[in-house]
C-alpha cells in the first residue's frame, strides 16, 4: 500500500478511532514502510495531541486538556474537512443569518461558501472572517460579515469572552454551525477551551437550528469542556456513515446525519 505521508497519518488516526490503538509492526506491514517511518509518524501525531505513544505503538487520547495551535492543525485530516465543508454549504439558504464558530474545519467550510445571496455571517474566528472577506471581495457570495468582538486568543486565532456572548444576544440566528474537539454518546459535544466553549454554547442558545461539522477522528473522544448534549444538535455533517454504536440510542435517531 503506497500512500502519501499525510494520507498515511490520516489512515493511522482512522484506525485509532475504530480500535483505540495501533501497533508499529502492523502499520509497517500495512503501509510497506520502515519502523522508523511509522515511529516518526506517531511522534508527529503525538506532538499535535492526536494520540499517545506507548511501547510498540500508540493509543487514542480519550480525554484531552490541550489542543495544538491552530496553524499546526490545518493539514490534519484536511481532505475530510474539505468534504465536510462542501457538504455543509448545501445547508445554507439564501437570506439566512448564520453563526460560525472556530476551528480548522470551520475554515474549510468558510472557503467553500459561494453562490449564496443576502446571507449574514457572524463569527468569532479570525481566519474564518479573513477568508469570508476575501470571498466577498471576489463576489463569491452576497451578504455581510460580522466579526464578534472580545478577547483574542493568538494561539487559537479565536475571539471569546463576556463581550462576545453579549453581542450574540443581540441577534436572531437561523443556523449555528459549530465545531467539536470531541463527540461521544456519554458526554456529547466537547471542546478544549473554556472561553470558546462558552461562545459556542451561546451560539446554540440563540439559534433556531444547530449543525455540527466534524471529521470521524473526533468520534468517541471527550475533551475538556462540555459544549452540549447530542440531543441539542439538529444535524451532523461528517465524512463517515452514522456510527453503529449510536443505532441503539433512540434519542440520537432524531439527529439528521449527513455524510459528506
Amino acid at each position: 500500500m503506497s500512500v502519501l505521508p499525510e494520507e498515511r497519518k490520516n489512515e493511522i488516526l482512522k484506525e485509532l478511532n475504530k480500535t483505540g490503538k495501533v501497533k508499529v509492526v502492523e502499520l509497517v506491514d500495512q503501509f510497506n514502510v520502515s519502523e522508523e517511518t511509522i515511529r516518526r509518524d506517531l511522534m508527529i501525531l503525538e506532538e499535535k495531541g492526536l494520540l499517545k505513544r506507548v511501547y510498540g505503538g500508540a493509543i487514542k487520547t480519550v480525554f484531552q486538556f490541550e489542543e495544538p495551535p491552530f496553524t499546526q492543525r490545518t493539514t490534519v485530516n484536511q481532505e475530510a474537512k474539505i468534504k465536510v465543508g462542501k457538504k455543509a454549504v448545501e445547508l445554507i439558504s439564501n437570506g439566512d443569518v448564520i453563526a460560525i464558530d472556530v476551528g480548522t474545519t470551520m475554515l474549510e467550510f468558510a472557503q467553500c461558501i459561494e453562490n449564496k445571496k443576502d446571507i449574514t455571517i457572524l463569527t468569532n474566528s479570525l481566519p474564518v472572517s479573513s477568508v469570508l472577506t476575501e470571498s466577498l471581495n471576489q463576489n463569491k457570495f452576497a451578504g455581510q460579515i460580522l466579526l464578534l468582538g472580545g478577547q483574542i486568543d493568538p494561539k487559537q486565532q479565536s475571539i471569546s469572552g463576556g463581550l462576545t456572548e453579549q453581542m450574540l444576544n443581540q441577534f436572531n440566528i437561523d443556523k449555528a454551525f459549530i465545531s467539536a474537539g470531541g463527540v461521544s454518546i456519554e458526554n456529547g459535544v466537547s471542546n478544549y477551551h473554556l472561553h470558546e466553549t462558552l461562545v459556542s454554547r451561546k451560539m446554540i442558545e440563540v439559534s433556531k437550528q444547530v449543525i455540527m461539522l466534524t471529521d470521524y477522528s473526533k468520534m468517541g473522544v471527550d475533551t475538556f469542556c462540555k459544549v452540549c448534549p447530542l440531543e441539542k444538535v439538529d444535524a451532523i455533517v461528517c465524512d463517515q456513515p452514522f456510527p453503529e454504536a449510536w443505532k441503539d440510542h433512540p434519542n440520537l435517531k432524531e439527529i439528521d446525519w449527513i455524510q459528506a
